[in-house]
């Protein structure tokens, strides 16, 4: 059985530090990238295979734009977010099914309710249901439908491994990172999911981060374009309040977290990033990634500073701050 890296593998990522005392520790690996596409550091095994779950994302849109999805701005960005289901976000994946001739029974993520709060609540007060377009990944997926439309491949059973579309991804995933994929699983929204080294995932975001949308190659044409989309929407990726959404007004980076505590960072430089919190946990990804890019030269100091502090990394006892989680040693 294939299995991602092991706890020897792993070093100190995080901590997470109360009253002066260290009472957690978040393991994991990464790996940094020069803008030039070099390796520069590594933490831990990043040769170690990874499922990178929702930072595939930005692989999978450029696939679908590249298989004939033509979508700009909101809808573009909202190809490779991981959304909490506000309004506005399901009103842009109706946006994008529609305009496909498409509607909502065509996605195949499963029905959810919204993880925002606010939006959760006043569904709740308004007797609505969990629907498949409040899904965090039905950007995502309305983004592999209109591929599917505009190639002329049937929409029914998109999501399975041997779709002309899913051999499509997969070419794209194996292009950009430069590997063959060692293992596809079945991600939580249905849609496959495939396994690459810490360092492959790095290499296909960085090829992706520092694209333009002038270049005379069509893939890295659309890899600048959702960038760019990116960057100007960064209410889509997350949501307002949210670590991707934050990072991304307070930086300018380009990233994307996933599930199982996966981050991909890129500066405005190219300095790149990718990491894997070896126990799942993502509440330190996005510090970790930046002061690491920091540390490389992409990032200022004084910027990450002003991120960890938009950033929930308080900890509280009785009612006040005691402590905060952190970097750890092994960076």
């Amino acid at each position: 059985m294939l299995e991602t890296l092991t706890v020897q593998d792993a070093v100190e990522l995080a901590v997470v530090e109360r009253s002066g005392f260290v009472e957690s520790r978040h393991a994991g690996a990464a790996v940094v990238l020069s803008p030039d596409g070099d390796i520069v550091a590594r933490h831990g095994n990043s040769d170690a295979l990874v499922l990178p779950r929702s930072s595939l994302k930005p692989l999978q849109a450029v696939a679908c734009i590249t298989a004939g999805a033509v979508l700009e701005g909101e809808q573009l960005a909202m190809a490779t977010a991981s959304h909490t289901g506000t309004d506005r976000h399901a009103s842009v994946v109706r946006e994008v099914l529609t305009e496909g001739g498409l509607t909502e029974d065509h996605l195949g993520c499963p029905p959810a309710w919204p993880s925002d709060s606010a939006t959760r609540d006043e569904l709740i007060r308004e007797h609505g249901q969990a629907a498949r377009v409040r899904m965090n990944c039905s950007g995502k997926h309305a983004a592999m439908l209109r591929a599917c439309v505009a190639t002329g491949w049937s929409t029914e059973g998109y999501l399975d491994p041997g779709h002309p579309l899913q051999a499509h991804i997969r070419e794209v995933v194996e292009r950009l990172s430069g590997e063959k994929i060692a293992h596809t699983a079945v991600d939580g929204c249905g849609a496959p999911v495939h396994a690459l080294t810490l360092t492959g995932l790095a290499r296909a975001t960085h090829r992706i981060g520092t694209a333009s949308d002038r270049s005379p190659f069509a893939l890295h044409r659309v890899a600048g374009s959702l960038v760019r989309a990116v960057r100007e929407n960064p209410w889509t990726i997350e949501g307002p309040g949210r670590p991707d959404t934050i990072a991304i007004e307070k930086l300018g980076v380009f990233t994307k977290g996933g599930a199982e505590g996966v981050m991909v960072m890129v500066a405005p430089n190219g300095t790149t990033v990718a990491l894997k919190m070896l126990d799942g946990a993502a509440r330190a990804s996005t510090i970790v990634a930046a002061t690491l890019l920091a540390r490389a030269g992409g990032l200022d100091d004084a910027d990450v500073s002003a991120l960890s502090s938009a950033l929930s990394l308080d900890v509280s006892g009785g009612g006040r701050v005691v402590g905060s989680i952190r970097p750890g040693s092994g960076i």
